[in-house]
Order: structure tokens, then sequence, then C-alpha cells
């Protein structure tokens, strides 16, 4: 089966009230807890990360991996995890302390520690500091206004070099229900947004700096999207030839003009 596969037929966009209630199903209903959805969120994200920027050789490669406290952040430590595994030079820098980490977060940080991954917190960022890819996992759907203190540092960080950025979900700073791009947000070379695409990402705005358009399984049954308090049509066969798809972003862009 490939790893990532083109997608260009049609499935339901949605806001950030409606994944919230997304997680809410899984979590309540269908038993299908955070960590879970974190780890299928991570292990999509290393497979963009290597089939897209980083290819071969991966024990030649570095990547740095910025990660907040949120779900976003875990997700991204997932990723740093798995890279690491596959024996990629990993480097993590925090948004936050890790006592200040939420728990399932938090959980992953101590298994990267027990690996002996390298963990620092974000002001160790240094101008210096080069990499083969840089991924954002710094702030996802809670946005709330433009970024501030160590997120707003980061992200700066990030823009400033030349590396391609690959960020879970959205790019850090985008609202994902109306597509308003924050100041600063990450002007990233592709995104993994995850279960269903985000409105927000389809705002002309935001096509500016969410690059690639890639969709990621977290293992969201068919059955739950159908449930009354979303009533969404999406077939069974969404993931069935990959766990990523590349959603045509041409396709996508003549479809949101057209509306607009």
């Amino acid at each position: 089966m490939k790893r990532i596969k083109k997608y260009k037929n049609n499935v339901p966009r949605i806001t950030t009230e409606q994944m919230i209630e997304v997680d809410r199903l899984m979590m309540e209903t269908y038993r299908i807890d955070l960590i879970q959805m974190m780890e299928n969120a991570g292990r999509c994200l290393a497979i963009l990360a290597v089939d897209r920027f980083l290819k071969n050789n991966l024990s030649q490669k570095k990547v740095i991996v910025l990660a907040g406290s949120g779900g976003n952040g875990g997700g991204a430590l997932v990723c740093a995890r798995r890279l690491f595994n596959w024996g990629v030079n990993v480097e993590i820098y925090l948004s936050h302390e890790p006592e200040e980490m939420t728990p399932i977060p938090a959980h992953q940080l101590i298994s990267l520690k027990q690996m002996g991954v390298q963990i620092q917190q974000g002001e160790s960022l240094d101008s210096h500091l080069e990499a083969d890819l840089i991924i954002d996992g710094i702030i996802g759907y809670s946005i709330n206004g433009n970024p501030r203190g160590m997120a707003k540092r980061m992200i700066t960080w990030a823009n400033a070099k030349t590396i391609p950025k690959l960020s879970l979900d959205t790019p850090s700073g985008l609202d994902l229900t109306s597509g308003q791009v924050f100041t600063p947000a990450i002007n990233a070379n592709a995104t993994l947004t995850l279960a269903l695409p985000k409105k927000g990402l389809f705002n002309p705005d935001a096509l500016k700096i969410r690059g690639a358009l890639y969709l990621g399984d977290i293992s969201v049954p068919a059955e739950l999207y159908a449930e009354e308090s979303l009533a969404l049509e999406v077939s069974k066969d969404l993931f069935k030839k990959a766990d990523v798809l590349k959603i045509d972003a041409d396709e996508l862009h003549k479809k949101n003009k057209s509306k607009s």
C-alpha cells in the first residue's frame, strides 16, 4: 500500500467547533482516546516528513521539532519519536516547561527523555541552527488572537529560516474556521491536517501560508461523522489506499475561487 496518495474527490470541510465534536465523540462514544488519536497524527506526520522532505539517508538528516503544550505539540512529539526511531537526528524545542504541558504531551515527553532525544526550551533556539526540516506543532485549533510569548518567538524564528517547514493540522497562527491569519503565523511548505480538511485552510489568505495540503488518518470511523450532532457523509473508503492523502492544491484553489 502506498504511504501517500493523491485525492481529488469531494470531502467535507469542517469548522473548529465540528472538530471539537469529533474529538468528543471519539473519546466518549467510540472510546478512542486522545493518546490514540495523537499517536496516529504523529505517525502520519512522520510519514509525510520522510516521503516529501527527507527522502532517504535518514541517519544523515536533522529535524527540528517545535512543540506547544497542547494536542498539536503532542502530535509533533510523536512524530519526533518516530523519526528518531528511523535514525533521524531530532532536536525538540518546547514552548512551555515540561510541567506546564497538558497530560498527553507530557506523557510523550517521558518516552522521548528515556530514549535520549535532545529536548530544550524555546529560548535556546539560535539563529545559527540548521536542519533539513522544521516540524511546526506550536499552536493548533485553540488559537485565540495573535501568538504571544514563546509561541510568537518560535514562529518568528522559524519564518526567518529558509529551512522547509511542515505544519501539523494548521500553520501555527491560522484560525482553522475563519481562515484569519494572525501575526505572526508559520509560513509552511506543507500542512498535514487531520481527520477532515478544515474550512479555514481554503481561505485565500490561508492558501498563501499553508503550502501543499495533506490529510492524515487519525482513525475516525465513518459512522462517527454520521452522528446527529455532525450529520456528515464521509466515505468508509476515504483512507482505504493510504494513511496520508494529498489534496490537489490547484483543484481546491479553483473550487475556492468559484465559490467566492
